[in-house]
């Protein structure tokens, strides 16, 4: 149970108990009332609260959907009552007896709602009729909004940016994300099975990060090729940007005009601009090309040779650039080993 709310709920019962002293202190008289409506105002109060924990995880689509799901319930069962099928008896064409008519209204004012509200709950697309989602987002919020991807999910670089705090903004995950994250993580091959599970772990990471909102609208979609193109309508309906991996949705969402974020194209602006006479320090793996070479990686990735270092093979040694070689994958560094005397 909440803390927060535990005090509340707390005074809450004993409101109503108060309730029931007070009823029984100016309405009611004689000791043998002295304590019945107190019990009952506690017993109010009680199921009250039960009713508040049985409520836990209501979201508010759930809600819009049973107040729609009632209000159509009651529109059909008042439409019916006031007809004339009511009013006279097909087999005899007498008029009915009051009593069974009042029984069936009662029977039409309980059964049209409940099953309007459950036909409303079992739906899979996004129910906003009653209180629409982009309408929580107003234009001046200055709180930004991010969509995710599931090849971002799968990347798993994006909970050690959120934990760093540079990506100040609300995570938007669709539930048909999660969906396909799910179907990833339950396949038969054992590489797609490997990634999705990665994905799942990177979602519980984020859930743990402080002071990260993430929002999961409640929305569907039948094929998955509609998948992107739900994405790009999400993003562009909510004002967000959308955040992925994916080159072809990101010129998706470029061509419908909706801002992108890319992981792949951050960690490229984030590499350093290494200079020629600059020492780094590099773990050396193995051994290169040509006679003496060792070969080697700094944080980003990037590949470092090392002239002379195959002796030093399994060690972090100190290095001096002597040329980058710009390649499609990133930067080449030739350089050679600072020995001990410099």
């Amino acid at each position: 149970m909440n803390k927060t709310l535990l005090p509340i709920r707390a005074v809450f019962v004993l409101l109503c108990a108060a309730g029931g002293w007070l009823v029984q202190a100016t309405v009611l008289a004689g000791d043998y009332y002295r304590l019945l409506p107190i019990f009952v105002g506690l017993g109010i109060g009680l199921l009250v609260v039960l009713v508040d924990v049985m409520l836990k995880g209501f979201s508010l689509r759930a809600l819009s959907a049973v107040t729609f799901g009632i209000g159509v319930g009651l529109l059909v069962a008042h439409m019916v009552s006031i007809s004339p099928l009511l009013d006279v008896n097909p087999q005899r064409g007498d008029p009915m007896d009051p009593a069974t008519i009042y029984l069936i209204r009662i029977g039409l004012f309980v059964i049209c709602p409940y099953l309007a509200t459950v036909i409303a709950l079992r739906g899979k697309d996004e129910f906003n009729l009653v209180i629409p989602y982009v309408r929580f987002v107003p234009r001046e919020v200055d709180v930004p909004l991010v969509v995710v991807d599931t090849s971002v999910l799968i990347d798993g670089r994006i909970a050690r940016v959120c934990e760093s705090g540079f990506l100040s903004a609300t995570l938007v995950i669709p539930r048909f994300v999660l969906n396909e994250l799910r179907s990833v993580a339950d396949s038969s091959e054992p590489n797609k099975q490997a990634r999705g599970r990665r994905g799942l772990e990177v979602l519980n990471e984020l859930r743990k990060i402080k002071n990260l909102e993430i929002n999961i609208p409640e929305s569907e979609v039948l094929r998955r090729e509609d998948v992107d193109a739900k994405l790009v309508f999400l993003a562009q309906s909510m004002r967000a940007k959308l955040l992925t991996t994916d080159y072809n949705l990101a010129k998706m969402a470029e061509f419908h005009g909706v801002p992108w974020l890319n992981l792949n194209a951050l960690a490229k602006s984030l590499r350093p601009e290494l200079m020629l006479g600059e020492r780094i320090e590099v773990d050396l793996v193995k051994p290169g090309k040509e006679e003496g070479q060792a070969v080697g990686f700094i944080e980003d990735g990037s590949m470092v040779v090392v002239g002379d270092g195959r002796p030093h093979i399994g060690r972090r040694v100190q290095v001096e650039i002597a040329s980058v070689l710009p390649t499609a994958g990133g930067k080449m560094i030739f350089a050679r080993r600072v020995g001990e005397a410099d």
